[in-house]
């Protein structure tokens, strides 16, 4: 499979889930895959597609933090994204012939990509969910790791979703830099519990990489397990353009609230 990186300057909620389901149809046509790391706007909070949200959140929280929100395409729980890293992978559904097939498999250049930044990243061993994404709920995406999924020294690193169609799928997830998840919990009309606090690239590091680094060490750990002629993606008009018709979906309130 050939693959293209693309890092793109920070945009809305919209924007971001928007040019990501334009990617997907792109990987659909094209037979080819993405690796995008990306960054966003302003803080947002992203809502799983199946995730109960209306009349659940605090508006005025929201509002007064500044906050957006915007409902994802993949399923999973709510995160903030704030100090942190996005990544979203689109590729044909060869890349694994079940969700976890391919779910790992994107781990594994996610792994790769934070050794290689100096995080000692491992995979999760856990018994868990692993075959199938978190039940929907208002608990937030970085309670607690589950089989499958990114941690430091047993604390959960990376959140990641993914939604897959008739040929192509997308996974995408957040990267912690900074902990803003326990901030979460306190967005809802019913406050919850916060989650225990998750692992960071600052504690890790001691230190926040630069973009620069960020998107060489996720380029280099693309060529080394998966192709070493892999090339950077430019944005043309026919993905601004299939991006600018998707955006429709991400500013509906009817999307964003529909559950």
């Amino acid at each position: 499979m050939h693959w293209r990186f693309l890092a793109t300057p920070p945009r809305s909620g919209a924007e971001n889930m928007a040019l990501d389901e334009a990617l997907l149809r792109r990987a659909a046509s094209s037979g080819e895959a993405v690796l995008r790391i990306y960054a966003w706007s302003a803080p947002t909070l992203s809502l799983g597609r199946n995730q109960p949200a209306h009349g659940e959140y605090d508006l005025g929280a929201l509002a007064s933090g500044g906050i957006d929100v915007v409902r994802r395409l993949t399923g999973g729980r709510a995160v903030l994204h704030h100090r942190e890293i996005t990544y979203s992978v689109t590729a044909p559904l060869t890349l694994g012939a079940t969700l976890r097939d391919a779910y790992l498999r994107i781990n594994e250049i996610l792994v790769g990509a934070l050794r290689s930044l100096g995080a000692n990243a491992e995979i999760s061993g856990r018994a868990g969910a692993g075959e199938r994404a978190p039940l929907p709920s208002l608990a937030p995406c970085f309670e607690e790791p589950t089989e499958g999924e990114l941690v430091l020294a047993g604390r959960k690193l990376v959140g990641s979703a993914q939604y897959r169609e008739e040929v192509a799928l997308l996974q995408h997830g957040s990267i912690l830099v900074d902990d803003d998840q326990t901030d979460v919990a306190s967005l809802l009309t019913t406050p919850v519990a916060p989650p225990p606090r998750p692992a960071t690239l600052r504690a890790a590091l001691g230190r926040v990489p630069g973009s620069a680094e960020v998107n060489g060490a996720f380029l280099g750990a693309l060529r080394e397990r998966e192709d070493p002629r892999v090339e950077e993606l430019a944005i043309d008009e026919s993905l601004e353009r299939a991006a600018a018709t998707a955006r429709d979906r991400y500013v509906d309130p009817a999307w964003t609230w529909r559950r």
